[in-house]
């Protein structure tokens, strides 16, 4: 199974050296600058055809299940039989995560801790481990999890190829195993799930943004870190759409997911090329601080994308932005849960889940703007109907 991570898990910080010049192709913020110029460079070693083919298809595919739960829909499902794994319960369901060192992913295991106290009567106890984003940590977990006499397995992998040797091992054991989020690379969970993926992300943004550009304007690229899969897919698919478009790229620069270094970094290329015509970005982290570097410059905020980070979202609303809001919804944390319980009664699930990956646009903007939510919560919650909503959340 490929792996597929969210954006903002990559906001640990790496340090990345450069020395500011004024040769062509170089950063003028001195940071790393992957690309400059009209044209991006070499495609990522990351990208596969025949997967960005896939997720561009699923862009259109119309899901399965009930239209009002998207966490419990599915595109283009195939069901894997699940009847070996048939149990009574109440069940113990233990849950082995790779993190909770940013705000996506503390959303994201709130709504799991609801959808556990929804499903309370069927759950008679859940256990928790967070490896504090480090693989030997989780490798720990996963072997001390296999001793709990867990019913079920959920994880979320810190990364892919390290961590797959102790997933199969939980496999090897009987053990139904949920992956999601992140992917391992074993075909042995019963299912992993996961929304579309880094490529739709990233073909969404840069359509919206180079469509909306001047003919001949200057794009600047922000990403948070080089060599993590779905941020090198989602610049994969971007890439295609601005060489296609022959859009002027001229810088792609990594920010670490640092709001101060990307105002630096929008800044130097103000001061460098005047102006800039639109901006995408692998991550919607620091989608503020982008938009407020270029209101302290005193210019205008060009065609941006974002996430469905609710900063963003009210800015976007507030200052009557161009701009869009490609997702990686927080609401696939409720799907293990209920998939985890679907094994276990015996029930088929699909393998791969695949859940919808909506796109936020100025015609549904008002949907999703809450004023009395916090500015880091994630629209795409999925978590107005469970227990505790919003008071958990805030």
């Amino acid at each position: 199974m490929r792996r597929s991570i969210t954006a903002l898990a990559a906001a640990t910080l790496l340090v990345l050296a450069g020395c500011a010049t004024d040769e062509p192709g170089a950063s003028p913020s001195g940071g790393a600058s992957e690309s400059a110029g009209p044209g991006t460079g070499q495609q990522s070693k990351f990208f596969v055809q025949a997967d960005y083919d896939n997720e561009l298809a699923l862009l259109d595919a119309t899901p399965t299940g009930p239209a009002d739960k998207p966490w419990e829909q599915a595109l283009n499902p195939t069901m894997a039989q699940t009847t070996k794994f048939k149990k009574a319960g109440p069940h113990k369901i233990c849950f082995s995560n790779a993190a909770l060192n940013n705000p996506w992913r503390q959303v994201g295991f709130k709504t799991m801790q609801a959808e556990v106290e929804a499903q309370r009567s069927r759950i008679a106890e859940f256990v928790h481990v967070d490896a504090e984003g480090k693989d030997q940590k989780q490798i720990a977990d996963i072997n001390d999890l296999l001793g709990k006499d867990c019913d079920a397995l959920i994880v979320s992998p810190n990364t892919t190829a390290t961590l797959t040797p102790a997933v199969e091992a939980a496999c090897q054991q009987g053990l139904p195993v949920v992956v999601f989020d992140r992917g391992v690379d074993t075909t042995c969970p019963v299912t992993f799930i996961n929304p579309i993926g880094g490529y739709g992300f990233g073909h969404v943004g840069a359509e919206f943004v180079s469509q909306r550009m001047k003919p001949g304007g200057k794009l600047l690229a922000l990403r948070i870190l080089p060599g993590v899969d779905v941020l090198e897919t989602r610049w994969s698919a971007a890439k295609l759409v601005f060489d296609k478009a022959k859009v002027d790229v001229v810088g792609v620069e990594f920010t670490d997911g640092d709001p101060a270094k990307t105002k630096k970094i929008v800044d130097d290329y103000l001061q460098r090329y005047g102006t800039i015509d639109g901006v995408w970005m692998d991550a919607g982290a620091v989608a503020v601080a982008a938009v407020e570097a270029f209101q302290d410059a005193g210019k205008p905020v060009p065609p941006i994308n974002g996430e469905d980070q609710l900063d963003f979202l009210k800015l976007w609303k507030d200052k009557g932005l161009t701009a869009v809001a490609p997702t990686y919804p927080t609401y696939q944390w409720r799907t293990p849960i209920i998939a985890a319980l679907r094994v276990l009664d015996g029930e088929p699930v699909a393998n791969p889940w695949k859940l919808p990956q909506p796109t936020i646009t100025q015609e549904n903007l008002d949907r999703y703007v809450d004023p009395g939510m916090p500015p880091l919560h994630y629209a795409m919650c999925g978590c107005t109907d469970l227990p505790g909503y919003p008071q958990r959340w805030k």
